[in-house]
């Protein structure tokens, strides 16, 4: 199996321009989603959407197939307008989407019941289907008798019976362990490059940085808030692809080079590398204590306080979802700096990671409450008030007039796992109460 990716194919079988998509909110504005993207699908291709978990890389598989409309933009398959569901494009679910009730035969031959082939024809199809994925003898068994990997093999075989002529896969691997996505990972493309699968490109849609590399022709890294593409990303390395190939590894560098850029900044002041937080800005959950090993981590031998990301994700075995949250919090906080692919502890973050634990919870709840507005915030509430202490619900209805309500969830539950740590302020959930429990 040495197939090479093509770089000009010769049929497009889907152009996507100037897409963007909106959401109401409550307020009556709008979430934007996603903003400004194109891309184009050719016969042969598979493209990843990689991104982080927001970055709306979903929303865009949905579009594709019909499933939601644009707010704005053009999408088309074969030439033809995206108004609706579209024969000849199935889809791939990360969480397997079968019906419990039915067995494997019953749930794969579903789609084409719908859409009324003749019996004798579906039956001849989902049984090649079944055997196609490799679970041939298993056709009058149910889902639960399945282990994930197999319920995900008939997720496949019931978006392959159709025969589409695109195939939108969204993190099928994600939800299965290690061992067991490579082996489908593998079987896949082992399929694919024998030309045995009865479909003509694929969309996968990943935020697993070398699940991008080892699968794809081109890889689209997609940024947040909006979702928006950051950069292109050909891949023309010949399958099967080591992960141990330095060209390989150099890839990976190079996605997360543009996965960290912040275009605007490299040639301004220093103080310009932090980003800076509003009471608006959505936090991400983050543990304290992943804030305090990742700085440890830097701080120490072989690092010494600056570390590659990619060698980082692999020591720690930490996907862009988990490690990416945890070293923005740590930049946005004055701990490290976030850049071309690199994590640099400032001379604070090497303090912390060298401190006890007393001082270390000094210098945390100094950082908070300087560089996130919404625990400064929270914090001059109960000092200005005589009972040092405010509902839930006044920081939720203020936090909801710049964002959604689960994102304010989000943010409010964010800060309070920080402040617990650094001793800022403390909160009860039983009755959604903030308060400062030695107040000054």
């Amino acid at each position: 199996m040495n197939s090479v990716p093509q770089t000009a194919p010769a049929v497009e079988l889907l152009h996507i321009e100037n897409v963007r998509k909106a959401f109401p909110k409550p307020d009556g504005g709008e979430l934007l989603v996603l903003d400004g993207v194109n891309l184009t699908l050719g016969e042969g291709q598979i493209i990843g959407l990689l991104g982080r978990s927001g970055s709306g890389k979903s929303t865009l598989l949905r579009l594709i197939a019909g499933l939601s409309a644009p707010s704005g933009g053009r999408l088309s398959f074969s030439g033809r307008p995206i108004e609706g569901p579209a024969t000849g494009i199935a889809m791939v679910f990360q969480s397997f989407a079968l019906f419990p009730w039915l067995t494997v035969f019953e749930n794969v031959a579903l789609g084409l019941e719908a859409q009324h082939i003749e019996k004798p024809e579906i039956r001849k199809r989902s049984l090649a289907a079944i055997d196609l994925i490799g679970l041939d003898g298993f056709e009058s068994a149910y889902p639960r008798e399945l282990s994930g990997g197999m319920r995900q093999r008939v997720g496949f075989a019931r978006a392959l019976v159709v025969h589409p002529d695109i195939l939108l896969m969204d993190e099928p691997f994600s939800a299965l362990d290690v061992l067991t996505a490579e082996t489908l990972r593998t079987d896949f493309l082992g399929l694919w490059a024998e030309r045995q699968l009865p479909i003509r490109g694929v969309i996968l849609v990943t935020h697993n940085i070398e699940e991008a590399v080892l699968m794809c022709d081109r890889i689209l890294v997609f940024g947040s808030n909006p979702g928006r593409i950051l950069g292109e990303i050909p891949v023309t390395l010949p399958q099967p692809r080591d992960r141990l190939d330095p060209r390989f590894r150099e890839l990976v560098e190079r996605i997360y080079v543009v996965m960290t850029s912040r275009p605007g900044t490299a040639q301004g002041p220093r103080a310009e590398r932090f980003p800076r937080l509003t009471l608006g800005s959505v936090l991400p959950r983050v543990s304290s204590n992943l804030l305090s090993g990742l700085l440890e981590t830097v701080a120490a031998a072989p690092f010494n306080g600056k570390a590659d990301l990619p060698e980082i994700a692999s020591d720690l075995q930490m996907e862009i979802d988990e490690l990416f949250p945890v070293a923005e919090t740590l930049q946005v906080m004055r701990f490290a700096e976030v850049e071309g692919g690199d994590i640099r502890l400032t001379p604070d973050g090497m303090s912390f990671a060298n401190a006890e634990l007393d001082e270390r919870k000094r210098i945390f709840a100094r950082h908070l409450l300087s560089y996130v507005p919404l625990a400064e915030h929270i914090r001059r509430v109960l000092d200005e008030r005589a009972s040092h202490a405010a509902r839930k619900s006044r920081f939720i209805d203020e936090l909801e007039d710049f964002m959604g309500e689960d994102d304010a969830e989000q943010s409010l539950r964010a800060v309070v796992s920080l402040a617990r740590y650094g001793e800022v302020f403390a909160y009860d959930d039983e009755h959604e109460m903030f308060s400062l429990e030695n107040p000054t």
